[in-house]
């Protein structure tokens, strides 16, 4: 969510909310001490709700709500950089590891898992050791397996919650708190899967689940930072996590899911969403 402007404390915006939300606007108004605060979810609308509440503030009929005005493709594509680079750069390296992985196989995996692989002479699978991998300086293995996704529902999944929450984060709190998170989940998801005896997954499930659980505590602990995330959204991604640790989504058909590796980046996002929230709290 991005802040817009604030609005008188003794307003009544229903009639605006109404406008806004028949004119397909996203938006929320948090309530502060200097006032109401008015959020909008898609920057490329800016202008329309500016026009909404510019008709609002001179007490004209809203009724019908003012349709929202589309921007240049080009033009929308060089807003959601701007206000979200390293998210957009991070799902496109993602893409670009998935192409990859069609076009070289096991060679990308082998490169990017967090421990070399390979085939014995014994023709069984050769696994390295974590220790010989960091004494070697390929330290990138620490967190290039978030990038792996081994099937298109796999990527399609982790992309859209890696899009949803990483807006939101970096357009809020920048690029820096989203790198911080980026890193810390990754390696932190990665080496708890190792940890389990694992030595070939890959995902960025491990940052989703960090990102939900720093936006989730973000937006309970301090709600004027502007988070937000549907309660409902958490209850089913919280269940699905729980789902993939029985027996039973393997049984219809889900197969290995790296379920340490989901537990280690939420504990992760829920770390720095405890600190940092409660570092906005004491700011306020």
């Amino acid at each position: 969510m991005y802040r817009v402007m604030l609005l008188p404390v003794d307003a009544d915006t229903r009639e605006l909310r109404r406008a806004l939300w028949a004119a397909r606007i996203g938006h929320r108004i948090t309530a502060e001490e200097e006032g109401q605060l008015l959020w909008l979810a898609d920057p490329a609308q800016h202008e329309a709700l500016l026009e909404v509440v510019r008709r609002w503030q001179r007490g004209e009929p809203l009724t019908g709500g003012t349709p929202s005005r589309r921007p240049d493709r080009a033009g929308a594509l060089l807003s959601v950089w701007r206000q979200a680079p390293l998210t957009t750069a991070t799902l496109g390296l993602c893409l670009l590891v998935f192409a990859a992985m069609a076009l070289f196989g096991d060679l990308v995996i082998a490169l990017l898992a967090i421990v070399p692989l390979g085939i014995s002479p014994a023709g069984t699978l050769s696994v390295g050791n974590l220790s010989d991998v960091l004494a070697s300086g390929q330290v990138w293995r620490l967190l290039s397996p978030a990038f792996l996704h081994f099937g298109w529902m796999h990527l399609i999944f982790n992309m859209l919650w890696l899009w949803y929450f990483g807006r939101q984060v970096e357009a809020l709190q920048g690029s820096r708190r989203m790198l911080t998170i980026l890193l810390a989940a990754g390696i932190g998801a990665n080496l708890a899967q190792y940890a389990a005896g694992t030595a070939l997954f890959g995902g960025m499930s491990g940052v989703d689940f960090a990102l939900l659980g720093y936006v989730w505590l973000m937006s309970r602990r301090a709600p004027g930072s502007g988070f937000f995330v549907p309660q409902m959204l958490v209850v089913f991604m919280l269940g699905w996590m729980l789902f993939t640790m029985t027996d039973m989504a393997a049984t219809v058909g889900f197969g290995n899911v790296a379920n340490e590796a989901h537990l280690g980046g939420l504990v992760v996002g829920l770390a720095l969403g405890w600190y940092h929230s409660g570092r906005a709290r004491h700011q306020r």
